[in-house]
């Protein structure tokens, strides 16, 4: 028993340094992060619902999970070769794809779920 907690504890170890190595290391990670407080902080202003809120939530751990992957492969990539090849560079683009099709879902979430509660402000 002693053993299963101790190795849990090392994972739990491992999970914390690589979302710190992230976040100190990788710009496009922390521009997520600012972009994802400043619209769970418009959400709480706004008082958008509870499901609006939940979809907001899963839309922003989507993204940054994608971001994650996307750093994660780069890695990868980089570490098996340094030279350019091909099978490297389709790894990359279509992670980096990957990154880019969830961030314009993401846009097109929270225009969805935003739009209502400020399109007073622009029409009257």
């Amino acid at each position: 028993m002693r053993e299963a907690i101790r190795r849990r504890h090392i994972s739990f170890q491992n999970a914390w340094k690589g979302l710190r190595w992230v976040i100190h290391e990788h710009p496009n990670f922390r521009i997520h992060l600012i972009l994802s407080s400043g619209a769970l902080i418009l959400a709480f202003l706004l008082g958008i619902s509870r499901i609006e809120l939940i979809i907001l939530i899963f839309t922003i751990l989507l993204g940054l999970s994608a971001e994650m992957i996307n750093t994660a492969i780069e890695s990868i990539t980089d570490l098996v070769t340094r030279e350019w090849r091909d099978e490297a560079r389709i790894a990359k683009d279509v992670s980096a794809g990957m990154m880019f099709t969830i961030a314009i879902g993401a846009a097109a979430i929270g225009s969805m779920i935003f739009y209502p509660y400020v399109s007073g402000w622009f029409i009257r």
